[in-house]
C-alpha cells in the first residue's frame, strides 16, 4: 500500500512539476507576468539556502536513482551467463532500493520547479523560454523511466531472463536521457551559449552543446555510479551489522564487498574527468578557472583533496581488511605496509596548498604568502603526479585482492609477472619525469602534460588487467572466500565511504553554482537579490553538512521501507507477545 502510495506520488509531482513549467513559460496562458517582482524572499530562511538544500537532496537522489539500475543490470547479466542464482538476488535487493528513491526523487524535482518559479520567477521565465522544447522529450522520457522501473522491478522473475535484461537496458538509456537533458539546463547557466549579447536564443542546439555540457554529463556518468555503489555498499554495512545468522553475514559481506568494488572501479578513473571538465571551464572563460581554482575557491578544492585522499584511503583500508577472509592473502600482506606509505605521501602532496592564510608576521617568517619549501608541493605538476600514483597504488591493492587465493597454472606466469611489474615501473617512470618536467616549462604546456599522464595510467590499468585476465585463467585456488568473516570495523569503513561520497558531491555542487558568483547565467543573467554574494567556505560546509545529515535521514527511511518486503505479516496478538518477550528477556538477569 505505501509503495502505491508513493508512485501515485511520483506520477502527480512530475505532472504538477511540468504543468508549473509550461505555464511559468507563456503567460497568455493563465499566469500573469512577472515584471516588477524578481525575487520573493521568506521570512525565518533564506530563499537561496532552501532553494539550496532543494537542489543537492534532489540531485544525490536522482544520482542514487540513475546509478543503482546500472550496477543492478551488470550484476543481474553475471548472474544470467554464470547460472549464478546469488546475483540475481543480489541484484534484486538493490533494484528494491528504487521504488522509494524514485519518488523521493521527483517529489523533490517537483520542490526545485515550484521553488524556482516562486522564489525567483524572471530567471525561471528566462530557462524556460531557452529551453522550452526540451520539456516535452523530458516529460515523454520521464514517464518511460517510470514505467520501465516499475516493470523491472515488479517483473522480476515474472519475464524470460533477456526480457528482463532488455528492461533493465531501457530503463538506463531513459535514465541517461533524463540526465543530459537536465545537465543541458545545468550547465548553461555556467558557460551559456547560442544567445545573442542581450542573452535571446540563437540556436538551441548550440545552448545545449555549450562548452561543459559533455564533460559534466561524462563527469557525472562516473560520479553517481561511484556514489550508488558507495550507498549499496553501505546498504550492505546496514544490514551486515543488523544479520543474526551467519548465512545473513555472509552475503551481506558480499553484497557490501560489491558494492564498494563497483564505487572503487568508477573512483578510478574519476579525477582524469574532473580534469577534461575543468579544461573546458578554462577554455570558455579564464576568469572562470582563475576564480574556481586560484581565488575565491582555492581553499575549497584543498578540502577536496583532503575528501578524496579520504576516499582512496578508506577504499584500500577496506581491501586490506578483506584479504583477511582469502585463504593465501597472508602473502601479499608485507607489500601493505609499502602501499600505505606510498598513498600517505601522494595525499599529503596533493593536500599541500600553493598559497598559505597568514597573519602579518608569518607572512614575513616565510618571506612572503608561499612557503619558501612546501610551495613547490603547491603546483599542478605535483598535484597531477601525486593523484596518478594514487591511482595506481589503489589499483595495486585492488590487483593484490584479486588474485590473493589464487596460484597461476600457466607456463609463461613468471614471465608475465616482470611484464606487469615492468609496464607499472616505466609508468611509474614516466608521470614522475613528466611531473618534474613541468616545473622548467610554460603554464600552457605543464597543463598540457596531465594528458600523456593520464594516458599513460589508463594504459598501465587496462594492459595489466589484460594481462592478469589470461595469467590466472583456470588458476589453482588456495581456497574459498570466507564471507561474513571480516571485522565490523571494515563495515564502519563503508559508512565511511558514503558519507565522504555524499558531502564531497554537496561541496562540488556549491563550487559549480557559486563559481558565477553575482551571475544567475554567466554573463547574461544577473543575480541582483539581497543574496547577490558568495557565501562563506564555514557556512557552505555547515548548509552542505546539515543537507548530508537530512539525506541520509531520508536514506535510513529507504532502508527501512526496503526491508519491510522481507518481513513476516503481522497477526494478531504479535504485539502482545513481543512485550511480554521483552518483559521476560529483561527479568532473565534479576531471577537468575
Amino acid at each position: 500500500m505505501i509503495l502505491r502510495m508513493l508512485r501515485l506520488r511520483t506520477l502527480v509531482t512530475g505532472c504538477l512539476a511540468i504543468a508549473a513549467l509550461l505555464f511559468a513559460a507563456d503567460p497568455a496562458w493563465g499566469v500573469p507576468q512577472v515584471a516588477e517582482q524578481e525575487y520573493r524572499a521568506l521570512p525565518f530562511i533564506s530563499s537561496r539556502v532552501l532553494m539550496w538544500a532543494v537542489a543537492e537532496l534532489h540531485l544525490m537522489f536522482a544520482a542514487f536513482v540513475l546509478a543503482v539500475p546500472m550496477f543492478a543490470l551488470v550484476i543481474e547479466f553475471i548472474g544470467y551467463k554464470t547460472g549464478d542464482k546469488r546475483y540475481d538476488q543480489l541484484a534484486y535487493e538493490f533494484t528494491k532500493l528504487l521504488s522509494v528513491s524514485f519518488s523521493f526523487t521527483a517529489t523533490l524535482g517537483a520542490l526545485l520547479t515550484f521553488g524556482l518559479i516562486v522564489f525567483y520567477p524572471t530567471l525561471a521565465q528566462y530557462l524556460v523560454r531557452i529551453f522550452s522544447w526540451t520539456f516535452l522529450p523530458y516529460v515523454l522520457l520521464f514517464f518511460l523511466e517510470a514505467v520501465f522501473l516499475y516493470t523491472y522491478y515488479y517483473g522480476w522473475g515474472k519475464f524470460s531472463p533477456r526480457v528482463h535484461l532488455f528492461l533493465g537496458v531501457m530503463l538506463n538509456i531513459v535514465g541517461t536521457a533524463i540526465m543530459f537533458i537536465a545537465n543541458a539546463w545545468l550547465t548553461f547557466m555556467n558557460t551559456p551559449a547560442g544567445v545573442d549579447e542581450l542573452g535571446n536564443l540563437t540556436n538551441l542546439w548550440e545552448a545545449i552543446n555549450n562548452y561543459t555540457w559533455m564533460p559534466i554529463n561524462i563527469h557525472r556518468l562516473i560520479a553517481n555510479v561511484a556514489f550508488g555503489g558507495a550507498i549499496g555498499a553501505a546498504y550492505g554495512a546496514f544490514k551486515f551489522l543488523g544479520a543474526k545468522t551467519p548465512e545473513e553475514r555472509a552475503h551481506y559481506d558480499w553484497m557490501g564487498y560489491v558494492g564498494i568494488f563497483v564505487a572503487i572501479c568508477a573512483l578510478l578513473p574519476l579525477p582524469f574527468a574532473g580534469y577534461w571538465l575543468g579544461v573546458e571551464i578554462y577554455a570558455y572563460d579564464q576568469s572562470l578557472g582563475i576564480t574556481l581554482m586560484g581565488g575565491t575557491f582555492s581553499w575549497l578544492f584543498i578540502i577536496q583533496a583532503v575528501l578524496i585522499g579520504n576516499l582512496f584511503l578508506a577504499a584500500n583500508y577496506y581491501l586490506w581488511l578483506s584479504m583477511g577472509r582469502i585463504p593465501g592473502a597472508e602473502r601479499f600482506r608485507r607489500f601493505i605496509k609499502y602501499l600505505l606509505a606510498v598513498i600517505t605521501l601522494c595525499f599529503i602532496v596533493w593536500a599541500t596548498p600553493h598559497s598559505l592564510v597568514a597573519t602579518v608576521e608569518e607572512a614575513r617568517a616565510m618571506g612572503g604568502s608561499h612557503h619558501p619549501i612546501l610551495n613547490v608541493l603547491g603546483v599542478m605538476s605535483a598535484k597531477n603526479t601525486a593523484v596518478n600514483l594514487l591511482i595506481l597504488t589503489t589499483y595495486v591493492s585492488f590487483l593484490l585482492y584479486r588474485r590473493a587465493n589464487k596460484e597461476a597454472t600457466v607456463s609463461w606466469a613468471k614471465t608475465g609477472n616482470l611484464v606487469q611489474f615492468g609496464i607499472f615501473a616505466a609508468v611509474v617512470i614516466f608521470v614522475v619525469f613528466l611531473g618534474v618536467y613541468g616545473y622548467f616549462v610554460d603554464a600552457q604546456t605543464r597543463i598540457g602534460l596531465s594528458q600523456p599522464q593520464v594516458l599513460s595510467v589508463l594504459f598501465a590499468m587496462v594492459s595489466v588487467t589484460v594481462i592478469d585476465i589470461f595469467l590466472f585463467r583456470n588458476a589453482q585456488s588456495r581456497g574459498r572466500v570466507a564471507w561474513g568473516k571480516i571485522p565490523a570495523r571494515s563495515q564502519y569503513a563503508l559508512f565511511f565511504l558514503a558519507i565522504t561520497f555524499t558531502w564531497l558531491m554537496g561541496l562540488m555542487g556549491y563550487v559549480r553554482a557559486g563559481m558565477r558568483q553575482h551571475w544567475h547565467v554567466y554573463g547574461v543573467v544577473r543575480d541582483t537579490s539581497v543574496d547577490a554574494f558568495t557565501p562563506t567556505l564555514g557556512f557552505a560546509g555547515m548548509v552542505v553538512s546539515a543537507i548530508v545529515v537530512v539525506f541520509f535521514l531520508l536514506i535510513a527511511v529507504v532502508f527501512f521501507l526496503s526491508s519491510l518486503s522481507g518481513q513476516k505479516n503481522w497477526e494478531p496478538g504479535q504485539s502482545k507477545r513481543w512485550f511480554k518477550r521483552r518483559s521476560e528477556t529483561a527479568a532473565t538477569p534479576l531471577t537468575q
